[in-house]
């Protein structure tokens, strides 16, 4: 038996957007898992582009090098969201995606507009396909890649707060030096970074529902989206 129930034929959007840390990757897929949506980590695909382009020697620097080079990777997301997976070139990249060298550089290689014209056509793709309909968790879901969303959500939370998480999750890797401070400051950097690009910069949509989740833990995050988009999209979880 199907774990969604529709009001219509229509495939439901869910456009989930917020800031690094906000906690939109675990939330997002979260959520289509409990309503048996696909999920649709854009992030990821941002960071295979860039993990391509430091595995091939591309200056991230040199956005005109960098438009250049987009068309040549393949990148594939796949869209289950009992286990998402992410390859380049037929390679899986989910473990190395995550490093510091490419969360270091995402940001200059998400902000060239031939690549974010790439990948926005790969994720309208990845939407279409989807049986059901997709969770889509990014920072430009709402505003610019998905406009007729069914849901648009935006994820928020402190800096203070999304610093902690991510220290957190590092410390939680091994990874010692992974500070409060250093990651405020991170964080602090990717959201200028992602704010003030000229192409499809990080911003909440006019009809977007704005979730704070300072205060809030993972369960009630999960459960105020679900409870969301069962309202607007006439869905049920099983």
């Amino acid at each position: 038996m199907d774990s969604v129930d529709r009001a219509s034929n229509s495939p439901v959007v869910v456009a989930i957007d917020g800031p690094s840390g906000s906690g939109k990757s675990t939330v997002s897929r979260a959520v289509a898992a409990r309503l048996g949506l696909s999920f649709l980590d854009t992030g990821a695909m941002y960071r295979a582009m860039t993990w391509w382009m430091l595995a091939n020697g591309v200056d991230v620097e040199d956005a005109e090098a960098v438009a250049v080079a987009c068309g040549k990777p393949v990148i594939v997301s796949g869209t289950d969201a009992a286990g998402p997976t992410i390859t380049v070139d037929g390679q899986d990249v989910s473990g190395p995606i995550r490093g510091p060298e490419v969360t270091g550089k995402v940001s200059a290689v998400a902000a060239v507009p031939a690549v974010r014209a790439r990948l926005v056509e790969l994720q309208r793709g990845c939407a279409s396909h989807a049986e059901r309909g997709i969770v889509a968790e990014g920072r430009d879901m709402g505003s610019v890649v998905f406009p007729n969303a069914t849901v648009k959500v935006f994820l928020t939370a402190s800096e203070r707060a999304r610093a902690e998480r991510r220290a957190a999750e590092l410390r939680a890797k091994g990874v010692d030096e992974a500070t409060i401070t250093a990651m405020a400051a991170d964080l602090a950097r990717r959201d200028a970074a992602d704010s003030s690009r000229r192409t499809a910069p990080l911003t909440q949509a006019a009809d977007a529902v704005l979730v704070d989740t300072s205060e809030l833990t993972l369960d009630q995050v999960i459960d105020t989206i679900t409870a969301l988009v069962e309202q607007k999209a006439g869905l049920t979880a099983a």
